[in-house]
């Protein structure tokens, strides 16, 4: 347990020799193991800190029968929900000096077993599973301590850290009532989808009365976002009270109808499209139809013309969350299945620049 620094090697000795403790204690403080004052236990972190002391991590795995690694399990070869995910794991499971080795599975059911295996051999503490999609998914069967992120276990017993959909959804539904709008529409993804069904399902009980159509299930795409706009323009009509002068306005004008002046979109992706339909067809975002997304993705969000108002899905903190329960387990402790709730977003796409 040494390191080489500046062509001198600290020893556990010297840490021991500044702390004023024993060899023996200096280790125990170190390792976190034996019956030590929590006192003594910073003095010696203290003084190791000073002199530059990294520990042997082979000799602290010996000594605790712990290889101090995590293995984690993803489907999301694209790293949009997986990356912030594991940053936030990484913060929780470095204050207990684990590593994390990331194995993305492609959706492969061969390749997801073959990373079991590997994860199994190397003697990993515990595996976190998480993917691309809210959706549950089996859970896989390792004598290992487990926490599903993002991703739940299809197994209640299971330990799952999930986002609330829901209640983002609801945020962004009352934040568009506060803005005065009274005739709104939701434009989804695929209805098939976990988070689809409950992201309209937040936002239809805060609309109430001012959601003028059923809700529209589609893709994750701009393209479904073009085609939903045209779908409301010849049903309910667009913003026949506003400012644009384009088809949807005509129409909307001619038919009687009162207009929809806000879009609450299940995705970033999808309210791109909108906003970029809308524009085609001469009206003004915010000014004629408030638009709103999903997700915080700025790849979309901040890129979208104007910039959108939309739900940080706070991915991180439900990373952070899900470490904190793998800790918990692998230290022989109870851990209980959590939600994370999104934080609203507010950009120009709903109350202008």
């Amino acid at each position: 347990m040494t390191l080489e620094r500046a062509g001198r090697t600290v020893r556990i000795t010297d840490v021991a020799a500044l702390a004023g403790v024993s060899i023996g204690t200096a280790s125990k403080a170190l390792n976190g193991t034996g019956q030590l004052r929590e006192s003594t236990r910073a003095r010696v972190k203290d003084a190791a800190e000073k002199l530059g002391f990294v520990g042997d991590a082979r000799a602290r795995a010996l000594s605790s029968g712990r290889t101090y690694t995590v293995g984690m399990i993803t489907t999301d070869s694209f790293g949009r929900f997986s990356i912030p995910v594991l940053l936030g794991a990484e913060d929780a499971l470095s204050a207990g000096q684990m590593a994390v080795l990331l194995c993305d599975t492609r959706d492969d059911h061969v390749r997801e077993a073959h990373y079991l295996r590997s994860l199994a051999a190397r003697g990993v503490d515990g595996i976190i599973v998480t993917g691309r999609s809210a959706d549950a998914r089996p859970p896989i069967d390792v004598p290992i301590p487990v926490v599903y992120a993002f991703t739940p276990s299809t197994d209640p017993d299971d330990v799952s850290v999930t986002l609330d959909d829901a209640a983002g959804s609801a945020a962004v539904a009352a934040h568009v009532l506060s803005t005065g709008r009274r005739r709104v529409a939701i434009v989804t993804g695929p209805e098939r989808h976990r988070s689809a069904v409950r992201r309209v399902s937040g936002a239809t009980e805060v609309l109430g009365a001012s959601l003028v159509a059923e809700p529209l299930y589609g893709e994750w795409s701009e393209r479904w976002g073009r085609q939903a706009v045209d779908v409301l323009a010849r049903g309910v009509g667009l913003a026949s009270a506003g400012t644009g002068t384009g088809a949807a306005a005509g129409a909307a004008s001619g038919s009687g109808a009162l207009g929809v002046d806000a879009i609450v979109c299940g995705s970033d992706q999808i309210a791109r499209g909108v906003c970029d339909r809308l524009r085609e067809l001469g009206l003004s975002v915010p000014d004629d139809v408030a638009v709103a997304g999903f997700d915080d993705w700025d790849v979309m969000a901040l890129a979208s013309r104007p910039p959108l108002t939309t739900v940080d899905l706070r991915l991180e903190e439900l990373g952070r969350v899900a470490g904190r329960a793998l800790l918990d387990l692998i230290d022989g402790g109870a851990a209980e299945s959590a939600t994370v709730t999104p934080s609203l977003v507010v950009r120009e796409s709903t109350v202008g620049a």
